[in-house]
């Protein structure tokens, strides 16, 4: 009897010491660039991103205005902006540069940039680490509507409030929220194009073609490598999925906003607000960062169901080093998997932090 008692401890014993945790990456403190970043001020981080050579690097919203980095030490620098809202600096050093609103990013591999949605300039900048300098990349910055069919730079968008790219690097999508579109750009810096909305508000019908047919407000977007890209909409409360021959149809979220459904059927788990999605290459499952209910949620297309990641669901600062269903969050706006080591980086915005859930060893 105590051998079976001894036994069992040690199992428990295992899979405490085996539990996924809670780990502050940035912002835990008042320092300026050159301190550790567990020690570095933060301001309204929206979005996280990694290149090969290790470095992470995220934007900071209203507030901040800058494009930051933690290098493989885990040192904090900024790399571009001023921390002034304005609409500047193409071409020139990056620290000069002026942004409004960003979003999020992406690092594009085949060309070493960073790609920033600089929501409210309407418009796509990026960030060359070798020249540090910023560029344009696509949309005049006027507030509109125009460009399907031609060049990118002479494109209008009404903020460009996500962008992503497929897994083989071809496309690039984006999130033109005030359009109520989706737009793709073909071989990334070509020409863009509509690929679902029709720029009027609604629910789309199931089954029909993602071009033809409206969206409430797409927040965000992203593509996995079997040629679906997943739209999320913030006053939609859903996910979407359009497939590889355009046809669109709701996979997760009542439409209403609410709380709750997780471990059951994904069309009846309700969302509040959610913000932000990403591809999960392990098993291409969605994480959504559920913003106004401060919590990340993955919907499983396997199974279509849908679980709960990190968050109590309340608003608040505690829960680090811990379980990450204790965490407390204030208004997540970026989830993203780390392409190495498959953990899970959270824009935690409100509380002005990054965090990750670091996998049980």
């Amino acid at each position: 009897m105590r051998r079976l008692l001894s036994f069992g401890l040690v199992l428990i014993a295992t899979a405490a010491l085996a539990a996924d945790k809670v780990v502050l990456i940035a912002g835990g403190g008042d320092g300026a660039d050159g301190t550790e970043a567990t020690k570095a001020k933060l301001i309204q981080p929206f979005a996280v991103d990694f290149d090969q050579a290790g470095n992470i690097y995220f934007v900071e919203m209203a507030g901040g205005e800058r494009l930051r980095k933690i290098d493989a030490k885990g040192v904090l620098t900024t790399l571009a902006g001023t921390g002034k809202k304005g609409d500047s600096g193409d071409d020139g050093p990056a620290a000069k540069a002026e942004f409004n609103g960003m979003h999020n990013l992406i690092w594009m591999p085949s060309e070493k940039v960073l790609l920033i949605a600089d929501s409210f300039n309407n418009r796509l900048r990026d960030y060359d680490p070798k020249t540090e300098k910023i560029g344009a990349m696509a949309g005049t910055g006027k507030k509109g509507f125009a460009g399907d069919g031609g060049n990118i730079a002479k494109a209008e968008f009404n903020q460009a409030i996500c962008v992503a790219m497929t897994p083989d690097q071809l496309q690039i999508y984006v999130a033109d929220i005030g359009n109520k579109r989706i737009r793709k750009i073909d071989n990334i810096r070509s020409t863009v194009s509509t690929f679902a909305g029709t720029g009027k508000a609604g629910v789309p019908k199931d089954g029909e073609l993602a071009k033809d047919q409206p969206l409430v407000d797409p927040r965000a977007v992203a593509a996995d490598k079997n040629g679906n890209v997943y739209i999320l909409e913030r006053n939609g409360h859903a996910l979407r999925v359009v497939d590889k021959a355009g046809k669109i149809r709701t996979v997760a979220g009542t439409g209403k906003a609410g709380s709750g459904g997780d471990g059951g059927p994904a069309l009846k788990a309700a969302m509040n607000g959610p913000k932000f999605i990403s591809i999960d290459p392990a098993d291409d499952s969605v994480l959504i960062a559920d913003t106004e209910n401060h919590q990340i949620r993955r919907y499983i297309p396997k199974t279509e169901t849908m679980e709960l990641i990190a968050g109590t669901g309340k608003k608040g600062s505690g829960g680090l080093e811990g379980d990450p269903l204790k965490l407390e969050m204030g208004r997540p706006h970026g989830v993203s998997v780390h392409p190495k080591t498959g953990e899970i980086y959270i824009a935690d915005s409100d509380n002005n932090r990054i965090v990750k859930i670091a996998k049980g060893k």
